[in-house]
């Protein structure tokens, strides 16, 4: 793919980990929304449905320009299970943009890290400031894993993102 992506959710904070840490039911990539074009072009074979809130999922036509409401993006080969799901977020010029909260932002090329073998991840900080909204059991799994490796700067920006958006007695802020 020409356009930037990152393999985000728990697959994502994997490959920051170094490890395996649970089953998963399909991989999570973040994409910016200005290239969701690319993301038609690259997957044209593919059944390509588009997640409209509140839970209605519906085929991507060819072509479509799709908005700030849908964020999320269902892919699976013809008649396949769903294998990928792809997460628009939003960017201004060279910087990522929560589509949470529009004051998280960071240039897009910090926003992640690479394995060795080059495979792109989201920055932990980051995948984890999406999963604290409503964690699950899988969540709580991931964030136990990668938050002691999270350096100074990033525990910071993931307390703060946490506290503005998530309130002040979020339960992983006395973790961090």
């Amino acid at each position: 793919m020409r356009a930037p992506w990152w393999i985000a959710g728990g697959h994502g904070i994997e490959l920051a980990v170094g490890r395996p840490l649970r089953a998963h039911g399909d991989i999570d990539v973040l994409l910016l929304r200005r290239d969701q074009g690319e993301l038609q072009r690259l997957l044209a074979d593919w059944e390509l449905y588009a997640a409209d809130p509140p839970g209605t999922l519906r085929p991507w036509r060819e072509g479509e320009w799709l908005g700030p409401r849908v964020h999320d993006i269902w892919c699976r080969s013809p008649g396949g299970p769903w294998r990928i799901q792809v997460l628009f977020d939003e960017s201004d010029g060279a910087d990522w943009v929560s589509r949470r909260d529009p004051r998280l932002r960071r240039n897009s090329a910090g926003l992640g890290a690479r394995t060795a073998q080059g495979i792109p991840y989201l920055a932990p900080e980051i995948g984890l400031f999406y999963k604290a909204q409503r964690p699950r059991a899988r969540d709580e799994t991931d964030f136990a894993a990668a938050a002691g490796l999270l350096g100074p700067a990033a525990r910071d920006w993931l307390a703060g993102a946490i506290a503005v958006n998530y309130g002040a007695g979020h339960p992983w802020l006395a973790r961090l």
